[in-house]
């Protein structure tokens, strides 16, 4: 099977797991799916792939469905309850990062067989560490702001695709122009991290398109 197809379910799959912890945990569930996402998204980062003849990250889909989870409590609870969960996720990201650098520094055994494994997964530089953490508080509270302030213009569950869509896609845009920005400045020429933005946030603009349907299911959740 190709990366193509795989990445397509893989992608209903992690919407639909979502889904299911609101469904059966509420709004607590999507607080604890913030912090989640954001954990394993910074560690499927690292792994790169080859998808629709482009060099993508593996992390954009978990990390889109931290967006989704904002969204849908922006939507049902309010822009409070949506900036609760991003310091929480926030907080999460944080603490992820100093426990596992922290981790690193033991001297492992003459036996042990994760030491390398663990350097490579979370062995950031400063530079990556600092990017991926402004990007994520900005973007997300980016994305409550504007989907509170679309949610008042646009305000019929008709055009609910509206607000979901135009905050996203827009705070994936600054994500991306974060991230990239500062994680890769000065490591490639300008024509090679332009193109890696723009991949970058190729791939996250159809992660944005596709969960506008389960928002809308989300929606009929009681």
């Amino acid at each position: 099977m190709s990366n193509e197809w795989i990445w397509i379910i893989f992608a209903i799959i992690n919407f639909s797991l979502l889904l299911g912890v609101y469904k059966l945990f509420g709004k607590p569930g999507l607080f604890v799916w913030i912090g989640m996402a954001t954990v394993v998204a910074n560690i499927q980062v690292v792994k790169t792939i080859e998808l629709f003849g482009l060099t993508a990250t593996l992390g954009n889909i978990v990390y889109g469905t931290a967006f989704l989870a904002t969204d849908i409590l922006n939507e049902k609870y309010g822009k409070n309850d949506a900036k609760k969960a991003v310091w929480m996720g926030f907080s999460t990201l944080i603490a992820m990062t100093i426990m596992m650098q922290m981790a690193m520094l033991f001297t492992p055994a003459s036996s042990d067989i994760a030491q390398p494994a663990l350097e490579s997964l979370f062995g950031v530089t400063v530079q990556i560490a600092a990017g991926s953490l402004l990007a994520y508080i900005v973007s997300q509270y980016f994305d409550v702001w504007l989907y509170s302030k679309l949610k008042n213009v646009f305000t019929s569950d008709k055009t609910l695709w509206v607000r979901n869509n135009g905050s996203t896609m827009i705070s994936q845009l600054l994500d991306s122009a974060i991230f990239c920005g500062i994680a890769f400045y000065g490591l490639y020429p300008f024509d090679i991290w332009l193109e890696i933005f723009l991949t970058t946030y190729i791939i996250k603009f159809i992660v944005a398109f596709m969960d506008t349907p389960f928002l809308y299911a989300a929606k009929t959740f009681k």
